[in-house]
């Protein structure tokens, strides 16, 4: 364990913004974990994991602990089911492909979402119809100032929409080290209604999916919609889809009568929020090297060498704008920093 200075940590967030860490360490088992948190010298701290999730727009002066814990293992099954782990550090997509190479179900749909293991259930990432919480069992965690381990059952966590305790009531208080999931072996519960998997499922000729035929739908779906990280910078969906009450939203329907709605109880309704930037002009809207995706109105991406502070002034002007013209509070998905 070697704690440097002055790095660059434009190859650790996806949008590819040039700050600088003061100090900087690479983490790979949890007793490194707690040695470094019993360090004096560096009181405060900044958790890095798969840097999808955040836009940096200053140098980090606290200690950037880069988690890169490693690990997938089955902890217990039965003929039905299997409880996998797996550690922070594991690239999310990539323990995606590792369920599906052992027909292990509950994660496809998930399939090609950036970022890291650990940072997963902060979010409850989800998309096309499913979330994390839907297969979550716990969470092993490190509580920052006592250094002691504690697990979050599902039920610990208070999942939500893009919303858990960890940003919420126990928010900087735990760093997740690895998380279990329960995943089907076999007669799979197959989420193909939602979005357009069942419309790329035609085009694919394929009538009786598989997880791995999901999978590969969903894939497809998300890179002819979304950029690439590494060709060009973004952190995905910027913005949450709000959610208002029916009242509003019939009001809305009468002034936008092509304003799509997705009922979430009886008197709300939830609106996508990539119809409603595109509808107030800015898909495809460049700034210089920053701008709106041309293809799809939730993403902020950076073209190459622009300041965090440049997209975050423009991620405002975004959410004024849609206030202004619907009256209808957008918040960011990412954490600003």
């Amino acid at each position: 364990m070697q704690i440097k200075h002055n790095i660059s940590l434009k190859p650790y967030n996806t949008f590819g913004i040039d700050v600088l860490a003061k100090h900087f360490v690479s983490i790979e088992s949890i007793d490194a974990l707690k040695q470094v948190l019993s360090l004096e010298n560096y009181p405060e701290i900044f958790i890095l994991g798969g840097g999808s999730n955040m836009l940096l727009t200053k140098d980090v002066t606290a200690l950037v602990l880069h988690l890169n814990l490693k690990g997938i293992s089955i902890i217990s099954e039965d003929k039905n089911h299997v409880i996998a782990q797996a550690s922070a550090g594991e690239n999310w997509h990539e323990f995606v492909c590792w369920c599906l190479e052992n027909d292990f179900g509950g994660l496809e749909n998930l399939s090609l979402i950036p970022g890291n293991v650990g940072t997963a259930p902060i979010q409850n990432i989800g998309a096309y119809g499913t979330e994390l919480k839907d297969s979550f069992v716990s969470c092993e965690t490190l509580h920052i100032a006592s250094r002691t381990i504690k697990t979050f059952t599902k039920s610990d966590c208070s999942f939500d929409y893009r919303n858990s305790i960890f940003k919420q009531k126990e928010k900087g208080k735990y760093i997740i080290c690895n998380v279990r999931f329960k995943l089907s072996k076999k007669n799979h519960t197959l989420h193909t209604s939602y979005g357009s998997i069942s419309d790329e499922l035609t085009k694919m000729e394929i009538t009786k999916p598989s997880i791995q035929d999901i999978s590969k739908a969903v894939i497809q779906i998300r890179q002819s919609k979304l950029p690439d990280p590494k060709k060009i910078g973004n952190s995905g969906s910027f913005f949450k889809n709000p959610v208002i009450l029916k009242q509003a939203y019939n009001k809305l329907k009468e002034n936008f009568q092509d304003i799509p709605g997705y009922p979430v109880s009886d008197t709300e309704i939830k609106v996508p929020a990539g119809w409603l930037i595109e509808k107030a002009g800015f898909k495809g809207k460049q700034f210089g090297n920053y701008g709106v995706h041309k293809k799809q109105a939730l993403v902020l991406v950076n073209y190459g060498n622009a300041k965090g502070t440049d997209i975050l002034k423009l991620s405002q002007l975004i959410q004024d704008t849609i206030l202004r013209v619907f009256n209808i509070t957008i918040e960011a998905e990412v954490n600003i920093l």
